[in-house]
């Protein structure tokens, strides 16, 4: 029997973090401190659609950036077969709402590139679900439907990063200063995730400091609702497993039981 898996928010960065010593250890661990999955359901920022749509069985992968080095578009991440876990989340939705099974899409770099650090044998079976919604209260319900999957040795991950604020940034060193905007929303949410307070957490649009430069787009923040509506106990205070900063922003990432 598979042991129960957590669910996981992370930041995935964009293809550099593959030769980024220091967060690529820190994804390194954090994926040697859990259980092996029998399989990776994982929901990026970079596949917005609805209704919910799920990858392609072994697709090539999807080169979704731009003026980076050619060594990374010629990355390839050859995992398993996922179609048993496709049929399975599609069962686990509801009637009225229809899953899309797309023909030709793989991962994108929001699994590929941290998924390649964390399981770089590429063994395990990785399915992509696209976000639907940027509604907290609809993510938290997805979530909470996937959750069972957990008992099932499945690892599901929401990956976004928790300030993203691209237009903003004037230094694009890996080291750069953390500009006020980005550092006052991590404290908020290091803060709110602390006590568990998902409501805080839901209602980022009003109460989050800096949210005009951390998400001017909220896709990078909002795959955290999925994770924490596949929690046990959504408002039980998580692992803030990884901390810190790169390009001015936060790479924080929860781990919830």
């Amino acid at each position: 029997m598979s042991p129960r898996m957590p669910a996981l928010y992370i930041g995935h960065g964009a293809p550099p973090l593959l030769d980024d010593p220091v967060w690529s250890g820190q994804l390194a661990s954090l994926a040697s401190n859990l259980p092996v999955p029998s399989a990776i359901l994982i929901v990026s920022a970079h596949w917005e659609s609805a209704p919910v749509s799920l990858s392609a069985n072994q697709a090539p992968l999807v080169y979704d950036f731009g003026g980076f080095a050619p060594k990374y578009y010629r990355m390839t991440y050859e995992t398993p077969d996922s179609s048993a876990l496709a049929r399975r989340v599609a069962a686990m939705m509801p009637s009225d709402e229809p899953v899309h099974q797309h023909r030709s899409r793989g991962l994108d770099h929001g699994a590929w590139v941290p998924l390649t650090i964390m399981y770089p044998d590429a063994d395990i079976p990785v399915l992509q679900m696209s976000l639907p919604t940027h509604d907290p209260v609809k993510l938290l319900a997805l979530g909470e439907r996937l959750k069972p999957l957990r008992d099932e040795g499945v690892l599901i991950i929401g990956s976004g990063f928790l300030t993203h604020g691209l237009p903003f940034l004037t230094d694009w060193s890996i080291d750069a200063a953390v500009p006020g905007w980005s550092h006052d929303f991590d404290a908020w949410a290091a803060e709110a995730m602390a006590r568990g307070d998902v409501d805080a957490l839901a209602a980022y649009a009003s109460k989050a400091p800096g949210m005009a430069y951390a998400h001017p787009t909220v896709e990078h923040y909002t795959p955290l609702f999925v994770t924490l509506g596949a929690a046990t106990t959504p408002d039980e205070p998580g692992a803030q497993v990884i901390d810190g900063f790169w390009l001015g922003l936060s790479k924080r990432s929860l781990q919830v039981a």
